[in-house]
């Protein structure tokens, strides 16, 4: 007769159950890998500039365009899954991204590399949802949280081996192989999900909203693209910038029109209607366009100011990876326990003062004081992100859940894309405001001079920088207003509303892990 103690220590390998493991690897298999992919192009933005003998404004694209392209299409999920499977639609977002990275690698210009990292999106931004629908489906909700806690291990880690394993690549092998190292991770992938994966059968098809599609993503794409024109230009006054920002903002304008007095919306923009959900929405945005704004710039920092190789560059940004894999799984207890306003709240507050430290960088700031900086905003990330999106799903219906989902995950990913192009713009213009002779060029100018050169100006370069990074800062301070009306209470457990959103938030903030 075995003891409690016995039956107790037996129940948690019950959990784990071989078919769930089976899915578990598989999704574990590919979601790390777009996680990955979106880490490691960072470090490799310099090498590709200078390859390509290209300007900031438009080599940042290969980051934008791979985000735009994932805003794109994460509203399709949820149609395509119905379409063809979760298991059949898994397999092809894997198929397409690695088709996008093999021709990624063979690029042979900026515009071509910037189409197949487009390419590479569509089929990236299916990955995470598709397995996650998968993972929740085989765990189900009783044993979901148990089963990421030890899924989300992995892909806390892409954002530290990321960037050092793209400056490897790119130092030691060519950079065309932070793109062709997805093939024999993919191939595994595949090959597993072929095998291991549960068949499942189409379901009733709901109509997609292909108006609001034909309108949402030129009209994102219309407004970053002028916004990026404005650094080689001649500003906002030159028709090539604001050109395409009125004609995009007029298509977000109208699709927001659409959409609400569409019955399938593709963003339901009458859940913004929720005071806490408009609130959680306007902090993701803007401390997406800080945060991945920032994450673009500081690897530049390393390699253009204190001319440091790429896989130095991937080192140096470990602390923020660290930050981030530590605090998340606290915020997430804390958030439970205390509100998530509050939590936010001092998310934000390790933000600002880590990019507060990227303000005042010089050309020989210690590497401690940078790492130290990019530590706290790792905490920051790991406190921010997350809470933010769990304080809207606490007051939605649990029908809501999936929508709010797909347009706080929208936001989030318009929000990096915005802040990725802004930054650029504004770190070219100090550039050019800081180099004789510079005209339009920027980056590139600063990546020809001779180490002579280099040593008289590396101080200016520093401070075009530091005045980049105010921008940034900026726009976490504009994030604690919106944060300021999220709740500051724990949640009511003993409403049993609020009980199944949480049961179905949990699964639907596995989606959103991705840094």
């Amino acid at each position: 007769m075995s003891s409690p103690q016995n039956g107790a220590a037996a129940a948690p390998a019950r959990v784990f159950d071989k078919a769930l493991i089976s899915v578990a690897i598989v999704v574990v298999l590919g979601t790390f890998m777009s996680i990955l992919d979106t880490t490691i192009v960072n470090v490799a933005i310099n090498t590709l500039s200078k390859d390509f003998n290209t300007d900031l404004a438009t080599i940042q694209w290969v980051s934008t365009g791979y985000m735009l392209a994932l805003a794109t299409v994460i509203p399709l999920t949820g149609w395509a899954a119905d379409r063809f499977g979760t298991k059949r639609l898994y397999i092809i977002s894997i198929s397409l991204f690695l088709v996008g990275s093999a021709l990624s690698g063979a690029a042979w210009s900026a515009g071509s590399l910037i189409a197949f990292r487009i390419l590479q999106g569509l089929g990236g931004g299916m990955i995470m949802p598709a397995g996650m629908t998968i993972l929740s489906k085989a765990a189900g909700p009783q044993r979901m949280g148990r089963v990421m806690g030890i899924v989300g291990v992995p892909m806390l880690m892409g954002p530290i081996i990321g960037p050092i394993l793209g400056g490897w690549l790119v130092d030691d092998v060519s950079w065309r192989w932070i793109f062709y190292v997805n093939i024999p991770v993919g191939a595994v992938a595949l090959t597993a999900a072929t095998r291991l994966l549960p068949r499942d059968k189409p379901s009733a098809i709901e109509k997609l909203d292909w108006l609001g599609l034909l309108m949402l993503s030129p009209g994102l794409a219309a407004f970053v693209y002028g916004l990026a024109e404005t650094s080689s230009s001649g500003g906002l006054g030159a028709t090539k910038a604001w050109l395409p920002m009125v004609v995009g903002a007029t298509l977000i304008g109208t699709f927001i029109w659409h959409a609400a007095r569409e019955r399938q919306p593709l963003i339901d923009v009458k859940l913004f209607k929720n005071r806490t959900m408009s609130a959680s929405a306007a902090t993701t945005g803007t401390f997406a366009m800080a945060m991945f704004g920032a994450m673009f710039l500081i690897p530049l920092y390393y390699q253009v100011v204190r001319e440091k190789s790429a896989l130095d560059a991937g080192l140096l940004l470990a602390p923020q990876g660290v930050g981030a894999a530590i605090m998340m799984p606290i915020a997430g207890k804390l958030t439970d326990d205390l509100g998530a306003g509050k939590i936010v709240l001092g998310g934000l507050g390790f933000l600002f003062l880590g990019l507060l430290g990227w303000t005042q960088v010089t050309d020989d700031t210690s590497f401690f004081i940078l790492g130290g900086s990019q530590f706290l905003m790792g905490l920051g990330m790991g406190a921010a992100m997350m809470p933010a999106m769990s304080a809207a799903y606490a007051t939605l219906q649990r029908q809501q859940i999936a929508r709010a989902t797909t347009a706080l995950n929208i936001i989030q990913r318009v929000g990096g894309s915005i802040g990725t192009a802004f930054l650029s713009v504004i770190l070219t213009h100090q550039l050019v405001s800081r180099l004789p002779g510079a005209g339009s060029g920027g980056l590139g100018a600063a990546q020809k001079l001779t180490p002579t050169q280099h040593d008289v100006v590396a101080p200016r370069i520093a401070e075009a920088f530091g005045n980049t990074f105010w921008f940034a800062a900026g726009a976490i301070l504009l994030a604690l207003i919106p944060a300021l009306m999220l709740p500051r209470r724990k949640p009511d457990l003993s409403d049993p509303q609020q009980i199944d959103a949480r049961t179905e938030a949990e699964e639907a903030e596995a989606v959103l892990v991705e840094i």
